[in-house]
């Protein structure tokens, strides 16, 4: 069995790969991020810092890229990322009873992971499935029409 620090490191040997292929071609920092959350399922300040020795940059510019870009994570997701469309459609159909009815379902807030780590609630601005609304999203599945909290807790069982 791989002790707890000997998978940190490989994770970390893991990136420095990813950082040595890619840091030589023009503007290689988004693909270097997205690979490392890949790798870590977040980029806490240490995968920051480690990032920026390894390229020989600041750390405060590697931080302002992952707190510009909301696809980045500094904290841990779910397994599951549900994002739910706050988009107009979406909004005037029921969009804020929607998140209600999640949030009691899952336990958590908007931008939160559940206990267990299976689920993070993510708001979207639109997701093009207005004739479908109010419309959430987990993973490549999209779900709409949803009106009920029986509809809402027969689709996250499915995930669980």
């Amino acid at each position: 069995m791989t002790s707890a620090p000997q998978m940190h490191n490989d994770l970390y040997n893991q990136l420095k790969e990813v950082i040595a292929e890619k840091k030589n071609v023009r503007n290689p920092l988004i693909e270097i991020l997205r690979v490392a959350q890949d790798i870590f399922g977040y980029l806490p300040i240490e995968v920051q810092e480690f990032i920026a020795n390894e390229m020989n940059i600041p750390a405060s510019h590697i931080y302002g890229v992952v707190t510009f870009y909301n696809f980045f994570s500094m904290t841990p997701r779910g397994k599951y990322n549900l994002n739910v469309c706050i988009g107009t459609a979406c909004f005037v159909k029921g969009a804020p009873r929607l998140i209600q009815m999640l949030s009691d379902e899952l336990g958590i807030q908007m931008g939160e992971t559940t206990k267990d780590g299976l689920f993070t609630m993510t708001a979207v601005r639109c997701v093009g499935a207005c004739s479908l609304a109010p419309v959430f999203v987990i993973g490549e599945d999209t779900f709409g029409r949803i009106d009920s909290k029986d509809k809402v807790a027969e689709i996250i069982k499915r995930y669980q």
